[in-house]
């Protein structure tokens, strides 16, 4: 099980990219009302799920490109899992026993938690998992760029009156540096049997986020973690609240910068607050 209740803070940056498009807004990159570039927690959570599936472990809610069992949704995952068909057939289901089942079989239920509630199963089953990330935020005001593009070829044959040429838009993060922060809670790790194996296999997820994710709109070594933060606290309750730890990184920029470019652009400092965190460098 857990020992520990753990805080972390992971540091990235965004050169050149889309890092999480808005479908409402045309895909554009996602920003607040004050121009804060965004990433949501979702997005974050489906590169960890990802990094986890590429080391080995087995996971419920697998993206379409990524699946590995065959199952062509998760009520498919769920039926073609011996141990819960056997659990749900009856009219009355266990429900511990069922979320007790599901956490053990899939690293990302007993970590995120989820929701069964399948049409035709007799009851729904809900699990609280003990991690939880927040939405990444940028430091600074982010400056997206919109490129129009063109198609130069037909998607489909015999339409030689019709030009070629389909217009379309591309839009890019010039530069940003996003900071995501994250907890978990060792109350809600215990009732899913999240151990600290898992909590190791989360924080190697985090610092290998971007890797196998490249992509037209991410193109390899476009998004990069700069640096982790990774607080152990001594206790499974510890007396400083995740906000306060949270808050102990300050980053700012340095004198003399009013646009920022790079990683060294920025003044991290890390405030006393008596827990020391390891500090993962990864550039």
């Amino acid at each position: 099980m857990l020992s520990n209740k753990i805080d972390f803070t992971v540091i990235l940056t965004v050169k050149n990219a889309n890092p999480n498009g808005d479908p409402l807004n045309g895909n554009r990159p996602r920003e607040s009302f004050e121009g804060l570039g965004e990433i949501s927690d979702v997005c974050i959570k489906r590169k960890i799920r990802n990094r986890l599936q590429d080391m080995g472990e087995k996971i419920f809610v697998q993206s379409d490109d990524r699946c590995d069992d065959g199952c062509d949704s998760l009520a498919a995952r769920v039926k073609n899992n011996d141990a819960l068909k056997e659990i749900s057939k009856g009219k009355q289901t266990d429900r511990d026993l069922y979320a007790k089942t599901a956490c053990e079989e899939w690293i990302d239920v007993r970590s995120f938690g989820q929701v069964f509630a399948f049409k035709g199963d007799s009851a729904s089953v809900g699990v609280r998992g003990p991690v939880s990330v927040q939405q990444a935020i940028s430091v600074s005001p982010v400056d997206i760029v919109s490129m129009q593009i063109t198609k130069s070829v037909n998607s489909e044959g015999g339409k030689a009156e019709k030009a070629s040429d389909t217009m379309g838009m591309k839009h890019r993060v010039k530069f940003g540096l996003y900071v995501v922060n994250g907890s978990i809670n060792c109350q809600l790790a215990e009732k899913t049997g999240f151990s600290d194996e898992d909590a190791e296999k989360i924080k190697q997820a985090l610092c290998t986020l971007f890797e196998n994710d490249s992509s037209s709109a991410r193109p390899e070594g476009s998004m990069e973690v700069c640096r982790v933060y990774w607080w152990k606290h001594a206790s499974k309750t510890p007396q400083i609240s995740s906000a306060k730890v949270h808050r102990s990184v300050k980053i700012s920029l340095k004198d003399g910068i009013t646009t920022p470019h790079s990683f060294g652009d920025y003044e991290i400092t890390l405030d006393d607050i008596g827990t020391a965190p390891e500090i993962i460098e990864l550039l």
